[in-house]
């Protein structure tokens, strides 16, 4: 009797509840508010893909993307807690870019749109292309002060190639060096880019539309002060609607989905996430993950949905089942990942995997085995590093991750900024590790050398144009057009192509050189013939020849013989790099002598000493002091810091 009653009441407990209630609120994925599922299914059942619009959000950085996701976003009544709510990674905040994709979801007369924020800047690449074969339209975003820039140029590419046609949007039209000539003037520049990408006829009959994104109001026609009851995102979501077609799926064939993001949870694994490409999902259904490989078809697990979740505004939600069409993220499987193919038992064809633009930057990532070593951080092993090297480049499918000799790997990835952020992470997650120059890597074809180059846009007063022309021409940079910038008298623009090696460590010479008033912005462009050795655009460097804490009476006498790194207190050892010399030149020098002490009182002898800020070194300028290891080792390729 006991047995059939211990049955009974295990019957009527879902596990799918049990399961939300042990995971809410503890994990990074689940630590949204949590909302019920018939809030935006109906009655629990899958939406009508007509329904359902996939939009990406596209643009150069700092143009106002995700600035735009706020206001849309309040617009459909979602409470939003600060500016920028969409960057909710602390780098984000800090550094002020987006670098990962975020997907959510508004709804907007009786339509669900799915909308998908994207980085702008080239090295998170990677973002876009893995996300953009999700959506059926795009969100050009352009500054109409600035015009098109070379990410614009990056970004728009990616959307053409996948047959999306943008909604162009000129954003920041209230400020007032923007003129309805400048905005024609602007809506031309980006027709050109259009068709130089081989945009289709379709493509190029793009709708505009004018915003402000800041004081969260779009228009169809241009204005700078619209009435008071047009000031929102309402002609910007009527667009969206009209312009961008509805996903062309059905709801009657077997479930298929493609892994487009993953992460990870403590409780309920891999969290996958991707659009529904054809049928419906259910909670407890029975599928399996599927890859293509050189041998054919692989199945990779078979396993079962143990819980779906959508994401609503600024909540997470689980929902009981999703249809073709719609972005969802599912649990219960261990081992697919991003490019693989989730998908009902009786399916075995794998849908098409999305082509990503190939690395172009190297760096040897290895265990701390300088003087100093163990002082920074707990995670020391190359076990630990590898573990998490690996689990990166399993949820960035941008960066590569090769294993080396002696505890040692090699990282691939798109530019310094991303390898950047990489290192900043490991090194708040309490990693300690050493890192070798910067790489660049050349291919062979035909017997022919080629190299990365990136196209480079410039934008400096007038004063400062042949300073930076002289800086780049030896470092092997072309000019491909020049002309002074509508609407900022004094200002000139230049793009050129520059090939990666000689832009490595360049940006903080380039903010010395323009006294900080200058922009710098660079893209991938493509391999092209190794374009010969740089021109004298290295400088030697100052080397510590003692051990111990650096003094400040030191680094008095070092300030004139060049630019330092570091400050008094910091400890130091035989061979690591202090400073840069101002000449061509290494230079040995002791940072750590001390006043020799007299019985002899002299003047001056107590005055305070003060020492100009050391110039900070990270990854980006590719001259980073790594954990207080630097190696004297360069090439035609490197920044002799690192």
């Amino acid at each position: 009797m006991v047995g059939p009653l211990v049955r009974a009441l295990f019957s009527t407990t879902k596990p799918s509840s049990f399961l939300k209630q042990r995971t809410t609120g503890i994990s990074r994925f689940f630590s949204t508010a949590t909302a019920t599922a018939a809030s935006a299914t109906d009655s629990g059942g899958a939406l009508d893909p007509n329904r359902l619009r996939n939009v990406a959000v596209i643009a150069h950085v700092d143009h106002g993307k995700t600035t735009l996701m706020d206001r849309l976003l309040r617009q459909c009544g979602a409470d939003i807690p600060h500016e920028r709510a969409l960057d909710s990674n602390q780098l984000e905040k800090e550094r002020g870019i987006t670098i990962a994709s975020k997907i959510t979801s508004i709804s907007w007369k009786e339509n669900e749109l799915n909308m998908v924020d994207t980085p702008g800047h080239a090295d998170f690449g990677g973002e876009v292309e893995r996300v953009v074969g999700m959506v059926e339209g795009a969100i050009l975003v352009v500054d109409a002060g600035e015009g098109p820039l070379a990410q614009t140029k990056f970004v728009l590419a990616k959307a053409l190639r996948y047959g999306l046609r943008p909604i162009l949007l000129l954003n920041k039209v209230d400020r007032p060096s923007v003129s309805e000539e400048r905005c024609d003037e602007v809506e031309s520049l980006v027709f050109d880019l259009f068709a130089n990408l081989g945009a289709s006829e379709e493509q190029l009959d793009f709708p505009v539309l004018y915003a402000s994104a800041k004081e969260g109001w779009a228009s169809t026609t241009f204005t700078k002060n619209p009435p008071a009851d047009a000031k929102n995102m309402s002609q910007l979501l009527d667009a969206i609607v009209k312009y961008v077609p509805p996903p062309t799926a059905s709801l009657d064939e077997p479930f298929k989905m493609l892994v487009s993001m993953m992460e990870k949870d403590d409780y309920v694994g891999r969290i996958l996430t991707g659009r529904i490409t054809s049928g419906v999902v259910r909670i407890n259904d029975r599928v399996h993950g599927l890859r293509d490989s050189d041998a054919g078809v692989v199945k990779i697990e078979d396993g079962k949905i143990v819980k779906l979740r959508k994401n609503k505004g600024m909540v997470s939600f689980d929902v009981d089942c999703a249809g073709a069409g719609d972005i969802i993220s599912v649990a219960g499987l261990k081992s697919p990942s991003i490019g693989h193919t989730v998908a009902n038992i009786e399916v075995m064809t794998p849908l098409p995997t999305v082509e990503l633009d190939p690395p172009t930057i190297s760096m040897t990532f290895g265990v701390n085995d300088s003087p100093l070593a163990g002082l920074d951080g707990t995670q020391l092993t190359g076990g630990k590093i590898g573990d998490r090297l690996m689990a990166e480049a399993e949820t960035n499918l941008a960066i590569n991750v090769i294993p080396g000799l002696a505890e040692s790997y090699e990282v691939q990835g798109r530019g310094e900024l991303q390898l950047g952020i990489l290192l900043e992470n490991m090194r708040r997650e309490s990693f300690e590790l050493s890192v070798s120059p910067p790489k660049v890597m050349y291919k062979i074809e035909n017997g022919v050398k080629l190299e990365p180059i990136e196209e480079v846009t410039i934008e400096v007063n007038e004063e400062h144009v042949g300073l930076v022309m002289e800086a780049l021409s030896h470092r092997r940079a072309e000019v491909t057009d020049m002309g002074p910038v509508p609407g900022n008298f004094g200002r000139t623009r230049m793009t050129l192509s520059c090939p990666s090696r000689g832009l490595v460590g360049y940006r903080s010479v380039f903010s010395s050189d323009t006294r900080g008033t200058g922009f710098m912005h660079r893209a991938f462009m493509a391999y092209e013939k190794y374009r010969g050795p740089l021109g004298n655009v290295r400088k030697g460097v100052l080397v510590s020849c003692a051990r111990g804490t650096i003094t400040s009476y030191a680094l008095v006498s070092l300030e004139p013989r060049g630019t330092l790194f570091v400050t008094p207190g910091v400890e130091t050892y035989d061979g690591m790099i202090v400073g840069e010399h101002s000449r061509d030149t290494d230079l040995d020098v002791n940072p750590v002598r001390n006043k020799a002490l007299t019985n002899i009182r002299s003047a001056g002898n107590d005055e305070n000493v003060k020492l100009s800020p050391p110039r900070r070194k990270d990854v980006d300028d590719s001259e980073m002091e790594w954990h207080k290891r630097c190696e004297r080792q360069c090439d035609d390729s490197d920044e002799s810091l690192t």
